[in-house]
């Protein structure tokens, strides 16, 4: 015969300790989770604040609201590249002004309204309209 006299854990207790180690697991595995997430889907965004004539130039004030620096490489003015190699970093949060002057291949002046974008090293293109009289 068998001998039942030695204690074992119940299988309440059993069933206990394993679903509380499988919420743990659990748990571990989600913030494991959204720590990648957060790496993984980090963006820039310049949202462009205000573009005028001051009589001279062109005054864009742009402002990094995404979650990555960006650093703005060029300036095309309808179409065309205006500034090349400006380098003007903008850090998560941070905002700079940006100047373009008239110039032949620039600004047109005249009542004509003029396409400004700014381009980044990622690639993406940010454009503004400014009428210049």
């Amino acid at each position: 015969m068998m001998n039942r006299r030695k204690a074992g854990i119940s299988p309440v207790v059993a069933t206990v300790i394993l679903v509380a180690v499988a919420i743990v697991i659990a748990i571990a595995v989600a913030f494991w989770a959204s720590g990648l997430v957060g790496v993984f889907t980090r963006f820039e965004k310049i949202e462009i604040q205000t573009a005028y004539w001051d009589g001279e130039r062109v005054v864009v004030i742009a402002k990094n609201t995404g979650s990555s620096p960006a650093v703005v490489d060029m300036i095309l003015v309808n179409g065309l590249p205006c500034v090349t190699a400006t380098n003007i970093a903008l850090p998560v949060g941070g905002s700079a002004i940006i100047n373009v002057s008239v110039g032949a291949t620039c600004v047109q002046q005249g009542g004509i309204t003029n396409e400004i974008a700014l381009h980044t090293t990622s690639g993406k293109t940010y454009p503004v309209a400014v009428l210049v009289p």
